[in-house]
């Protein structure tokens, strides 16, 4: 049986599992949207239906800051006071782009599938 949702009820998903408008957020909204745009696109290109698992997406998904990435991941740039912000940002979504699914960018961070 399948059912068409829309993004208010994606996020109401993550709501109803604890996942999301309390102290267990996984994601920001802006990285729902991402994930949301994401599944669809999916489902567009490969012509396969995505389950709604709000819980094995928050085991699959994450969004992290760049600190959290370059701690997590052991991600090296090479002078970092030689590097802008900006410049140290492309550099974490270029090693994201090249090691994993690269979902997008948020204002606070990048979402990524982590396996």
């Amino acid at each position: 049986m399948k059912q068409t949702i829309n993004q208010h009820q994606f996020e109401q998903a993550f709501r109803d599992h604890g996942r999301l408008g309390g102290d267990n957020d996984n994601f920001s909204y802006e990285a729902l949207e991402l994930l949301f745009k994401y599944f669809e696109d999916s489902e567009n290109d490969t012509g396969e239906e995505i389950e709604l698992d709000p819980i094995a997406i928050c085991c699959e998904y994450a969004e992290m800051t760049k600190e959290e990435l370059l701690h997590n991941y052991e991600i090296t740039i090479r002078y970092p006071s030689l590097n802008s912000e900006e410049e140290q940002e492309d550099i974490v979504q270029r090693y994201l782009e090249n090691n994993f699914a690269f979902v997008g960018k948020t204002a606070s961070g990048f979402v990524f599938l982590q396996h």
